[in-house]
């Protein structure tokens, strides 16, 4: 069982990136999505989250209107789309397989390794 994110890098304020997050040995169909991103020396802050279906999206009050979840079933993967970066959305970003409640809780049943987001000027 495996989440990869890949995506991620060095982008200028403003700036856009697209992540990825690839399912293996499972499938994601059956689980709540989400992105959750640990900036250094903060603890993680849940970021966006999509439903089985795909027809239903919530996200953090700090990225609303700036970034935008979905997922492909078919194609195991989910994608978070980022547009006009801040400084503060340096962080690795980290997709995570659960339920709606995981949103809140924290608690899911598979985590990817992460992958680095750095905004800098």
């Amino acid at each position: 069982v495996q989440l990869v994110e890949s995506g991620g890098g060095m982008v200028q304020p403003g700036g856009a990136l697209r992540l990825s997050c690839a399912a293996s040995g499972f499938t994601i169909s059956s689980y709540a999505m989400s992105w959750v991103r640990q900036a250094p020396g903060k603890g993680p802050e849940w970021v966006s989250g999509i439903n089985t279906g795909g027809g239903s999206t919530y996200y953090a009050d700090s990225v609303k209107g700036r970034f935008t979840i979905s997922r492909d079933n078919a194609k195991n993967t989910v994608y978070l789309q980022m547009n006009s970066l801040k400084p503060e959305d340096t962080a690795v970003y980290y997709c995570a397989a659960g339920t709606p409640d995981s949103y809140y809780s924290n608690k899911y049943d598979y985590w990817g390794q992460g992958t680095q987001v750095t905004v800098s000027s």
